[in-house]
């Protein structure tokens, strides 16, 4: 029983550690936008626009909790410029598109 309690933690950790390596590898998004899906927005502010969108659980205001009770959740939804998974901020985005840029336009 030993052996097998042994062999199942090994097993365990070797799932839980290529999960862990595979969240952190980094998409290089060169590598996921053509310079002809590219082409197509007009400026950052287009590309922020047709970017996948993300929504996040974020933790209720206590005057939203007040008004709408105890089991009120509340998201956030924005744009996923690095095609990441996650939420990207104004200037995450803006430098995603100058590296597109720098690659297709120059």
């Amino acid at each position: 029983m030993k052996i097998f309690s042994v062999f199942y933690l090994v097993i365990l950790s070797f799932i839980s550690n290529k999960s862990v390596a595979s969240h952190s590898k980094k998409v290089d998004i060169t590598e996921v936008i053509t310079k002809e899906e590219f082409s197509k927005y007009r400026d950052v502010g287009d590309f922020i626009d047709h970017s996948p969108k993300v929504t996040i659980v974020v933790k209720a205001e206590p005057d939203d909790i007040v008004e709408f009770g105890s089991d009120v959740v509340k998201s956030l939804t924005g744009s996923d410029c690095d095609r990441d998974g996650k939420m990207d901020s104004n200037a995450k985005c803006n430098a995603v598109y100058y590296k597109l840029w720098m690659k297709y336009e120059r």
